[in-house]
């Protein structure tokens, strides 16, 4: 396989990352629109938005059957434009049962699309041989953050859901078409590639993914604890005005951007261990700030550690997934992703429950108690240089994360 080819392939995957981002940040940014378009309930809205990552579960275990048969990279070329399309339904609709059909069709691609490009983004970081997963996900939270702004737009100018959705999905979907041409899945590597997946695929094991899976669904609980309640501590418990309060989940997408825009190259340096570590301990304190914040600024100080900490997490993750069955990686990444809508799942809720039965001080310590047991499960992120091969790898590199 080609570097030329290598290096396409890799550009392609970071468009549909940013592309990703960008279509989930503008639907979920403009709930608020979305609840008074189609006049829900705050009892029913919940039902909606918890339907979404249970079926987004479901088009995982659907993508990893898909990918046996056609490849990662066919799986991302059509499901991409679906979530699209999608977006575009819940923008154009207004009776329930189109938001229903809408947001169904969006959380089953956005299963089948989150493990795809991840599939795609293991199988290219094993051809480079050295860490480019950050990479990746750093081009997600760009997109998540130009989402964001877009959808401020549409509510400072009073947009409705179409008129904001319809541009971004008339110029993703041919952009995204067309890039896919330039997908490479670096398993897809005749005999000798054919062989270690037939031997991965049998030795792989859900009991030895477990601890990753753990540590997945931690990191996403926290994450959900910012998107879904940093707005609501700063405004409620820690006395900030309602335009400050919206200050700290754009803190937190600017931070985790810039942390895995540089993550790559502290994988390669210090090995994705202790990344991953040191990424634990500053989501950590990072809660431990926000718990016992004496007023907003220092509130916002704690949500920034958060965004720094947080953001190494789940790519590394998905790393070592890879390199724990690099035979059988689409199908460990799959299993994987299913408890990144575990912990979005039980994240709201977890935090809320402790905030009404007790205080959202003490509930913003579960979290970080949560995020320190990465800690335990740490050596699980380790290199097996041995397990590597295809031509690329470069055995100089300290970690290939």
């Amino acid at each position: 396989m080609t570097d030329a080819r290598l290096r396409h392939g890799r550009a392609s995957l970071a468009l549909s990352f940013f592309a990703q981002g960008l279509a989930f940040a503008i639907l979920v940014t403009r709930i608020p629109a979305l609840q008074k378009q189609y006049g829900m309930s705050d009892a029913v809205l919940p039902i909606f938005l918890a339907a979404v990552p249970i079926l987004a579960g479901a088009g995982s275990f659907v993508a990893e059957a898909l990918a046996k048969r056609v490849g990662p990279a066919a799986v991302l070329r059509w499901s991409q434009p679906v979530v699209l399309l999608a977006l575009l339904g819940v923008g154009a609709g207004r009776e329930m049962g189109h938001v229903a059909v809408a947001l169904g069709v969006f959380g089953l691609a956005v299963g089948m699309l989150d493990a795809s490009m991840n599939m795609l983004g293991v199988s290219l970081q094993r051809a480079y041989g050295r860490s480019i997963m950050l990479g990746f996900h750093a081009a997600y939270s760009l997109g998540g953050i130009a989402g964001a702004s877009l959808a401020w737009v549409g509510a400072h100018w009073e947009l409705s859901l179409l008129v904001s959705y319809l541009p971004v999905v008339c110029v993703l979907v041919p952009v995204v078409l067309v890039g896919s041409r330039w997908y490479v899945d670096a398993k897809d590597g005749g005999e000798a590639e054919a062989a270690a997946a037939a031997k991965g695929a049998a030795a792989f094991s859900f009991k030895l993914l477990l601890p990753l899976c753990m540590v997945m669904a931690f990191a996403y609980i926290g994450d959900s604890t910012v998107s879904n309640w940093s707005a609501k501590y700063l405004q409620d418990v820690l006395g900030s005005s309602e335009a400050l309060a919206t200050v700290p989940y754009n803190v937190y997408m600017v931070t985790t951007l810039l942390g895995r825009a540089v993550g790559d190259f502290g994988v390669r340096k210090f090995g994705a261990v202790a990344v991953v570590r040191s990424g634990a301990v500053v989501a950590a304190v990072g809660f431990g700030v926000v718990a016992a914040a004496p007023g907003a600024w220092v509130g916002m100080a704690g949500f920034t550690l958060l965004g720094l900490g947080l953001c190494v997490i789940v790519p590394q993750t998905f790393a070592a997934a890879g390199r724990m069955f690099p035979g059988a990686s689409d199908q460990a990444v799959a299993r994987l992703n299913i408890f990144n809508y575990v912990g979005f799942l039980v994240g709201s809720p977890l935090v809320g429950v402790i905030g009404d039965a007790w205080n959202y001080r003490g509930a913003m310590l579960v979290p970080m108690v949560l995020v320190l047991v990465t800690l335990v499960y740490a050596r699980s992120f380790a290199a097996e240089g041995d397990r590597y091969g295809g031509g690329h790898e470069r055995p100089r590199t300290v970690d290939v994360g």
